[in-house]
């Protein structure tokens, strides 16, 4: 885990312990601050909040029964009841755009944001909120897309 930096004939024994123990601090140090962010979102979490999920999504497109590109995601979020009829979630990280007549896969950054809520015992409405960046003509962009809909359950 640990690589072993020889100190002989820099310092001490007491200064390679040292060292070594410094390398560790700051090794904790990061497992400390990717533990703390990982839990961030339990600090404004309520009662009734769900937890934190892993989706990975690709979307392929066949403009006219020809490919063009796929995207897959790779998105870290929290998903929980906002309250007794409303449910919410968030979630974001890289997109992998890999484009038809070119090499290799682009990385961007996406996002979605959603609510659904309960409008009756079979009777749902839902709508998300999207965006992933984009360069376009040597321009940074970000592409916004919606979606709404009603779901009935039998």
């Amino acid at each position: 885990m640990f690589k072993n930096y020889s100190m002989s004939g820099v310092v001490s024994s007491a200064g390679s312990f040292c060292a070594h123990a410094r390398q560790i601090n700051n090794y904790m140090s990061i497992k400390s601050t990717i533990a703390a962010v990982a839990a961030s979102p339990f600090l404004f979490a309520g009662a009734a909040f769900a937890g934190p999920y892993v989706n990975v999504e690709s979307n392929i497109s066949y403009p006219d029964g020809e490919y063009s590109a796929a995207t897959t995601d790779l998105h870290i979020g929290v998903e929980g009841s906002l309250s007794e009829k409303v449910s919410g979630y968030a979630q974001g990280g890289p997109s992998f755009v890999a484009v038809d007549g070119t090499d290799g896969a682009e990385t961007e950054f996406s996002g979605k944001v959603g609510l659904a809520y309960a409008a009756t015992e079979s009777f749902g409405v839902y709508g998300e909120l999207s965006g992933i960046t984009d360069e376009v003509a040597g321009e940074d962009q970000v592409n916004w897309g919606a979606k709404l809909g009603g779901k009935f359950t039998f």
